[in-house]
């Protein structure tokens, strides 16, 4: 089992590192050939960065593992409220006051509502999959035209504020970063679905509890970063942006994708407590986004502290 774990771990790494080498490649190469900025930010940063969270959905799909696919992306939106905005709330608060993030919020809301209501059928089959990015192309057209507008009005971006944007990387740089990540993303999720579902076995749980436990945590922690620093910085708006476009992304690109590799059933035990988990956190936001309360170290104490009360009934009850 030590084994298991150390690969599960060296997985989790090569697919963040693998993870940030292709969003910096293909920021920079996109930008060398032209490709604006808003379009960069919009499609080739939000994929990048959900990148390990797909091929270890679609690689556990491949390797009948699907509760590890399923149990990632609804772990991981819990963790990305509860965790993710509760961490840096305890370190030094959120400002939400002044965070416009209304619509897309309610974006999220109605997403998650979509896929549970998608997983009450107890399957998860190719056409929920062809809605979900039938949604998703929806979703990126909004906000493609809400940052069109936001343009006009005459607020431009600098590329240099793009995740991995560099003006002066040269060619090779980009080509490296381009073949590492395109190499260790498949490298990392085979590792950690291939270990994952031996420590799964070997300690007599199911492969949907590592999913929502050690995976998703393991796949928040990019999130988790970029969360702290935001909150350092008194960037509450790009905190909280960060966990809802995430938990919006997981589900329809993630869980879209996933469901057209292969079925993934839905097993008892999430129905009757993960997807609700996962909706009663993502309700946890309402008076923070529509009404601007501050979330101080108390809220962040009361958040974090029921993220481990979950982690701890998830694993020690199987559910």
């Amino acid at each position: 089992m030590l084994t298991d774990l150390f690969f599960a771990l060296l997985g989790l790494v090569i697919l963040l590192l693998a993870g940030d080498s292709l969003v910096r490649g293909a920021v920079n190469l996109s930008l060398r050939l032209g490709v604006p900025a808003l379009i960069v930010s919009l499609t080739i940063v939000a994929f990048g960065t959900s990148a390990p969270e797909l091929l270890i959905a679609v690689s556990a799909v491949l390797e009948q593992a699907p509760g590890i696919a399923l149990g990632n992306v609804v772990g991981s939106n819990t963790a990305n409220v509860l965790l993710v905005l509760g961490v840096p709330a305890l370190i030094s608060g959120l400002d939400t006051e002044t965070c416009d993030t209304r619509r897309t919020y309610l974006m999220m809301l109605a997403a998650t509502v979509l896929f549970i209501a998608m997983c009450l059928t107890g399957m998860l089959v190719w056409w929920h999959g062809i809605i979900l990015l039938i949604v998703l192309s929806l979703v990126l057209g909004d906000a493609f035209m809400a940052a069109r507008a936001h343009q006009r009005a005459g607020i431009e971006e600098d590329d240099e504020d793009i995740e991995g944007a560099d003006a002066e990387m040269e060619g090779w740089k980009i080509a490296v970063y381009m073949v590492l990540g395109l190499i260790g993303l498949p490298m990392g999720a085979e590792f950690l679905v291939d270990s994952s579902v031996n420590i799964a076995r070997s300690i007599g749980v199911s492969e949907t509890v590592i999913g929502l436990t050690l995976v998703a945590v393991g796949t928040s922690l990019p999130e988790l970063a970029t969360t702290v620093m935001a909150a350092i910085r008194r960037q509450s708006d790009v905190a909280l942006g960060n966990v809802i476009g995430s938990n919006m992304f997981n589900l329809l690109a993630i869980m879209g994708v996933a469901t057209l590799v292969g079925p993934i059933p839905v097993p008892p035990g999430m129905m009757m407590m993960d997807l609700w988990v996962m909706l009663a956190a993502s309700l946890v936001l309402v008076p923070f986004v529509f009404k601007g309360w501050p979330m101080r170290r108390g809220w962040g104490t009361i958040l974090t502290t029921l993220y481990v009360t979950y982690v701890f009934v998830v694993l020690f009850t199987g559910a």
